[in-house]
Formats: structure tokens, sequence, C-alpha cells
């Protein structure tokens, strides 16, 4: 077996963010999970127009890199490749409403924070598995680098939508009665 150069490790680490991909069972959801843990903190302390931004310049890398694996690897979307969960979870987080906050905030219900974060990881994770209109033909059409993470970019951005209309709901019809 030939050794990996440190390049090729490198690259590794970077698509199955961290080797989470690496879990026996259900990778993407580690995946997504992982890169919810690595969001928080950017969102904390740099807020969400810096985890947008993020999300898009490692998307634009993702890209190459998942090119570059499929071209030696003769796999196309490797469950193990979950780059593209951290994309769509980051797109998803910058595009709910009110998540920039600070540690201490996680737990106030008012700023709906908590509830937001886990409902972009709930939907992000429903439109990722289940793959609705445009999610799922760009998952099945778009070839290589683009079409792992073209569907859960959007995936991303339709799971921050959602998170956004859910919370204003929220406070709409909920809040307004406390």
């Amino acid at each position: 077996m030939k050794q990996k150069s440190l390049s090729q490790k490198i690259n590794w680490a970077f698509i199955t963010v961290f080797y989470s991909g690496l879990a026996p069972k259900a990778p993407g959801t580690f995946g997504t999970i992982a890169s919810l843990f690595i969001g928080i903190p950017i969102l904390m302390y740099f807020g969400s127009q810096t985890l947008f931004l993020a999300a898009t310049l490692i998307s634009v890398v993702a890209i190459k890199e998942i090119n570059k694996y499929e071209a030696t690897s003769d796999e196309h979307d490797d469950k193990r490749i979950v780059i593209d969960e951290l994309a769509g979870m980051w797109f998803a987080l910058s595009l709910a409403p009110g998540i920039t906050f600070m540690l201490g905030d996680v737990m106030t219900f008012e700023n709906g924070i908590a509830l937001q974060l886990v409902l972009s990881f709930i939907f992000f994770r429903i439109y990722d598995i289940a793959k609705p209109s445009i999610i799922g033909r760009i998952d099945r059409e778009a070839p290589g680098g683009l079409g792992v993470m073209g569907d859960d970019i959007v995936a991303g951005f339709a799971a921050g939508i959602s998170s956004a209309i859910v919370w204003q709901l929220v406070v709409k019809f909920i809040l307004t009665l406390i």
C-alpha cells in the first residue's frame, strides 16, 4: 500500500471534516454535528456574515479538493466526504435570524438562539436526506465536486430560510402570549 503524502492527509482531514465522516453509521449526521460545533464559536465571536463568507470560501475550495479525490478514487460522492455538510450547515446558521450571540445567551428563550440552532440542524438534515425538488436534481445531475457540494449548499439555504420562518411564527404567535 502506497504511503499518503502530507498533502493527501490534509485533504482527507479537510473533506472528512477532521475525520467525522469516518463514523461507521450516519457519517452525514456526524459531519453535520461536528460542523455545528465548529460553527457556533465562529457565530459567537465573528458573526453570521463571517460564517457565510467562510462557508462560501470552503465551498469553492471543497469543490476543487473533491474533484481531486474523485479523480484518484473513481468514486463519486463518497459518504465519508462530509465537507458538504459543513458548508450546508454553515449557510443554514448564517441565514437563520438572530444567530449572533454570546455564550450566556444560548439558554435565553426570548432570543431564540438555541431553538434556531436546533431548527437549522433539523431542517438541514431533512433537506439533505430527503433531497426534495432542485436539491435532488443537483445531487443526481451535477458532476464531480459541484454535485457533491451543490445539493448541500441549496439544502443549507432552504434550512436557514425554514428556520427563519419558524422562528418568526414563534415570535408572532407564541412569544406574544408570554
